[in-house]
């Protein structure tokens, strides 16, 4: 969901275009589905059809999504923010009903309605088997963090040959000895985090069907989890062992200090729902 796509289009001047959210199987539920479903700009979500699937769309101004100011709201983190919310709660609502959802990528906008039905049926053959595989099963998020504040003490004892007790040592030379156990501690934090990021991609890899390595998140985007994020890896894992995903996957990190592991999710399966776009 991190990224735009302005399918299909080279301008528009209506007021209005078309913003997808999510392929998925034509069906009466998945009809039912959208009613009474609001989209990132509070307009009301339908569905069009052609043939065996549907695309769940919905009309959005022009003013705010067509390419020229669309590059312009995306250098505004709030407004960033807010329609990514928008966009992943038509997604999470549609796959909370039941539904097998294909998660579109944000902004992902067509000139008119006639040009989401030719998507529909140029890939056809890409969607069906994607929607088969992906029936049944959630995205959860393994992430894993060096967090040296949460390491034991050292119980080394420090490499200089002239150290003595901190209580003798001047402040100088105090200081340097607290500088060179911080560091000792964030360089164990981060062998230890890569060990546990092997063993839990070992781990989840046996409980999952599939496994998507994403970079490690820096900044705002880490959130407010402990230390740096080392490992941010997403994984296919069949509905019904999701409790027995996350047991196995916290278990398999438990007793390395210095290591903080969440695992996040149920999600619609935002990293394996479409396939590579077509040579052009």
């Amino acid at each position: 969901m991190d990224a735009v796509n302005t399918t299909g289009r080279t301008g528009s001047t209506g007021t209005d275009i078309v913003y997808a959210y999510a392929i998925l199987r034509r069906t009466s539920e998945a009809a039912e589905a959208v009613a009474g479903l609001r989209g990132v700009a509070g307009e009301p979500i339908r569905l069009l059809e052609s043939s065996e699937l549907a695309a769940a769309v919905g009309p959005v101004p022009a003013a705010d999504f067509d390419e020229g100011p669309l590059k312009a709201h995306l250098e505004d983190l709030g407004w960033l923010e807010s329609t990514a919310r928008a966009h992943h709660a038509v997604v999470a609502a549609l796959a909370g009903l039941g539904a097998t959802v294909l998660p579109l990528r944000l902004a992902t906008v067509y000139l008119d309605d006639d040009r989401v039905r030719q998507t529909l049926d140029a890939r056809r053959d890409d969607f069906l088997p994607l929607l088969d595989r992906l029936t049944g099963h959630v995205e959860l998020g393994v992430k894993v963090y060096a967090a040296p504040d949460a390491a034991s003490p050292d119980p080394r004892p420090d490499p200089d040959p002239a150290a003595v007790p901190a209580a003798d040592l001047n402040p100088g030379r105090a200081y340097l000895a607290g500088r060179r156990r911080m560091r000792r501690t964030a360089e164990d934090a981060w062998q230890a985090a890569g060990r546990a990021a092997a063993r839990l991609t070992e781990t989840a890899g046996r409980l999952a069907v599939d496994h998507v390595a994403h970079r490690p998140q820096r900044g705002d985007l880490a959130g407010r989890a402990p230390g740096t994020n080392v490992s941010n890896d997403t994984y296919l894992v069949p509905a019904d062992r999701v409790d027995e995903f996350r047991t196995g996957v916290l278990a398999a990190a438990e007793g390395l200090p210095g290591v903080h592991v969440e695992v996040t999710g149920p999600w619609a399966p935002y990293s394996f729902a479409l396939p590579a776009e077509p040579a052009r």
